[in-house]
């Protein structure tokens, strides 16, 4: 597995800080911030300040994107059917097959020891059983809503039918069609 960086061991407060101080300059003035580490006696590298700001700038990007997606579809579908839902479980889903193929790709530093990628396959593996469950899940719940609004439309249409005078040619053999064909019992 590949060893930790000097940020990742620093202490969480330290390592806050120092997150604050690159989100602060819009992930630039590493060498700036050099310096203001050094002067808490710390040594770390402008490289490795730049490489850590990249993934905070990534994992940002990645949430950023995420949340504007969730807005679009709530804008665009409501959320009357859970769309929501199920597109950060669509999100999460895809986020972890990514990570899969990630996992198996790394090689060099990157690589980690088979014992460590079993773990981590084995964690991965539970969490796609919940997800995948939570799916099916928002998926069942879906279609119980949509089941329940057929049944009120279809109660609702037999009550105006069994309301309708039988005038102007519209006959009870005329109301059974019609229930017939709209599947009202």
């Amino acid at each position: 597995m590949a060893k930790p960086s000097a940020i990742e061991q620093l202490p969480e407060d330290v390592r806050e800080w120092i997150n604050a101080q690159i989100v602060a300059n819009n992930f630039a003035g590493y060498e700036a911030l050099q310096e203001l580490v050094r002067e808490k006696g710390l040594s770390i590298g402008k490289s490795q300040l730049h490489r850590h700001g990249q993934k905070i700038e990534r994992r940002m990007a990645a949430i950023k994107s995420s949340v504007e997606a969730s807005k679009l579809i709530v804008q665009a579908a409501g959320d009357d059917q859970d769309v929501l839902s199920e597109s950060v479980i669509a999100l999460v889903q895809s986020e972890m097959f990514e990570a899969i193929v990630s996992l198996q790709e790394a090689t060099g530093e990157e690589a980690m020891s088979n014992e460590d990628r079993i773990g981590l396959l084995s964690s991965a593996a539970k969490n796609i059983a919940t997800l995948s469950r939570a799916s099916v899940n928002q998926k069942k719940w879906r279609l119980e809503v949509e089941e329940s609004a057929r049944k009120k439309l279809l109660a609702e249409q037999a009550e105006k039918l069994a309301a309708m005078p039988n005038k102007g040619g519209v006959t009870a053999e005329t109301k059974a069609a019609i229930r017939e064909a709209l599947g009202i019992v």
